[in-house]
């Protein structure tokens, strides 16, 4: 991966500080992966007895990712911040963050209720540059909008371990070739088709769906005698790392939208380190990214934990959730 991080210099030149934060990024990935798989040997399976401030509760796992990107992301001298879902506070590096510091948010364990049941999980990170000096004595300081994103990412554990990276100019994947410790470039360019027959959404949610997530379902399961005219398929894994690799890899539409379940606390998913990196990725691969009527990487965040309604993926089925939701 370093290999290729820094071919990049010519083009698009990286600062090495950030291809350093990378390979500890990536580190961190190949480490909790590691964990994943012996999990079941280590009794590292199940939940804890607390919850994070989210309210969920939290696997073992949970709490050992977090330890390991905390633990790995803290060793580059220009990160100021972290932000992680499993923490209600920000992990302040620095007493004085200046100009050009990084702030990295995370999501160290993406659907980790997979993890009892043998699915794929996986990690999401954001990182982004500070174009000024704040205020390490204010929460409020880090919450820059995701367009401020210099790089951003996810890796899938999974049948092997995918890292898939975009640092603002097209999106690459990765696997870690086992035995050797490396990340070796696999998919190349990875761009997401406009038109898409895939779908990926909860279902069981159905009673609580608003009328325009409620017209597009029926429209795509009525088939070729719906107003779509088409078959589609749908998809749910309960994991939006795999939902999001999986459009990455062969085109689709996920959609996780504020509904009567959720709407009081602003939708299910995470803006900062949930929303915002994945948005990121799936723009730079030619998708789109809204709530169902805002581009998410336009949102000004009110909160580092704030939650936010997430449609992403084929531009052409964005286009009509927007449309739809206009409508409404």
């Amino acid at each position: 991966m370093r290999e290729f991080l820094l071919s990049k210099q010519g083009q698009h030149p990286l600062d090495k500080d950030l291809i350093f934060l990378l390979e500890d990024i990536a580190t961190s990935c190949r480490v909790i992966s590691h964990q994943i798989r012996g999990g079941a040997f280590a009794g590292q399976l199940g939940a804890t007895d607390s919850t994070n401030v989210q309210g969920e509760t939290q696997k073992q796992l949970d709490v050992i990712a977090n330890e390991v990107f905390v633990r790995h992301c803290s060793n580059c001298n220009r990160v100021a911040a972290l932000v992680s879902e499993e923490v209600d506070e920000v992990y302040w590096l620095k007493a004085r963050p200046q100009p050009g510091d990084y702030l990295v948010y995370f999501d160290p364990l993406d659907g980790s209720s997979n993890l009892d049941v043998n699915l794929s999980v996986g990690s999401i990170f954001s990182i982004s540059q500070l174009p000024s000096a704040i205020d390490a004595s204010d929460d409020r300081s880090v919450l820059l909008a995701g367009s401020a994103q210099i790089c951003a990412g996810y890796s899938v554990y999974g049948p092997s371990t995918s890292l898939v990276i975009t640092t603002g100019s097209g999106v690459n994947g990765f696997t870690h070739q086992q035995g050797t410790g490396e990340f070796r470039l696999t998919f190349p360019d990875m761009v997401i088709p406009e038109t898409t027959s895939e779908f990926a959404i909860n279902a069981s949610r159905y009673t609580l769906w608003e009328p325009p997530v409620r017209r597009y379902y029926d429209e795509c399961i009525a088939g070729t005698n719906g107003p779509r005219g088409k078959t589609f398929n749908m998809r749910w894994t309960a994991s939006m790392v795999a939902e999001v690799h999986r459009i990455l890899t062969r085109g689709g539409v996920f959609l996780y939208p504020e509904d009567a379940g959720n709407a009081d606390a602003g939708g299910k998913l995470r803006l900062m380190y949930e929303a915002n990196p994945m948005a990121l990725i799936v723009e730079q691969a030619g998708g789109a990214a809204t709530t169902g009527s805002d581009r998410i990487l336009d949102l000004q965040p009110s909160s580092h934990h704030q939650r936010v309604p997430v449609i992403l993926g084929s531009r052409e089925e964005v286009d009509v959730l927007n449309r739809y939701h206009r409508d409404a």
